[in-house]
């Protein structure tokens, strides 16, 4: 592990918006773009949730300043990835928090992962993981992408989970059959076909902004740092998880191949990055699954989501050039 922590460039002067940032991998990737110098919007469900996350990495960050470190600042903003209303809001919140400076970078991580045993809809009557996990982001990003600085990056959290399900394009609601996995797997994939998509729409437009699709591996929360309020998980779980020690990582060094993608100068729109050893190791460029690179499929997923979540997004007319 003598890789950890990945340089991370200086990032003093430039901003973020990292969704699902209260925990997990939105939390590190926070934590390590703030003590690295930049300005991030943290966004998340839970107000207290979040206040609790920043108050940790400012506090974390200004004892690093004192001993001479850069530091940035963290900030919360309360979006409700699974409902239009709250998404449009805090997209709204969002440009205004910016105050007219072009934000650097997006890292859409915020998702459920822990699936409803039974299909559930959300209060936009959509099925619920798709909602959360795909829906949510295409609106919010559709509203901020011309918040983005000619050379941002939209960074999209993708999942080995893509490799291991069928995709039914022709039902991203799960109407004709639902479970679990399939609902978390296939929204995964719709997610990745939307991140290399709208890199293609970009690229059409004549625009130099990114959109990259980055995995954490396996990364679990036995084998990530104990931090009060944020990660806390009991002695059994802690037991369990480090047994997965051969395979596994835990959620701070997951973050590493999506901070990769969000900041390297080796990066390039379109491109899949993700640990090196599959499941645990350093940022290394992938291969991503070859139906969520079907520009095809990319398009007609692209439809769905402008069709459900009511939201027309033109690349072409709102992408920085």
């Amino acid at each position: 592990m003598s890789w950890y922590p990945a340089p991370l460039p200086d990032q003093t002067g430039r901003k973020f918006l990292v969704t699902g940032a209260n925990a997990g991998l939105g939390f590190f990737t926070t934590a390590r773009l703030v003590g690295a110098g930049a300005q991030v919007v943290m966004t998340g469900r839970s107000r207290e949730r979040l206040q609790t996350a920043a108050d940790v990495i400012n506090a974390r960050v200004a004892q690093g300043v004192r001993a001479g470190e850069a530091g940035g600042t963290a900030t919360t903003l309360v979006i409700d990835q699974s409902s239009l209303e709250s998404v449009a809001e805090g997209a709204a919140e969002a440009a205004s928090l910016a105050g007219g400076v072009p934000f650097d970078g997006f890292v859409l991580n915020a998702g459920l992962v822990h699936t409803p045993a039974r299909r559930e809809l959300s209060v936009d009557g959509n099925e619920l993981v798709l909602a959360t996990n795909v829906l949510g982001h295409f609106a919010l990003l559709a509203r901020l992408l011309g918040r983005l600085g000619a050379d941002g990056r939209v960074v999209s959290l993708g999942s080995l989970s893509t490799q291991l399900s069928t995709f039914r394009v022709d039902d991203l609601q799960l109407e004709r059959g639902y479970d679990l996995w399939r609902a978390y797997a296939q929204s995964k994939i719709a997610s990745q076909s939307i991140a290399f998509e709208l890199d293609r729409r970009l690229r059409a437009a004549g625009s130099s902004v990114l959109s990259v699709v980055a995995h954490p591996g396996y990364s679990i929360s036995g084998r990530t740092p104990f931090v009060p309020g944020v990660n806390e998980p009991s002695r059994g779980s802690r037991f369990a998880d480090q047994l997965q020690g051969l395979w596994a990582q835990g959620k701070h060094r997951g973050a590493e191949p999506v901070l990769h993608a969000l900041t390297a100068r080796d990066v390039e729109g379109g491109q899949f990055w993700g640990p090196r050893f599959r499941t645990k190791g350093e940022p290394v460029l992938a291969n991503a699954t070859r139906v969520s690179r079907d520009a095809g499929i990319g398009a007609r997923v692209w439809a769905v989501a402008e069709q459900a979540t009511g939201v027309p997004f033109d690349v072409a007319a709102i992408a920085p050039r």
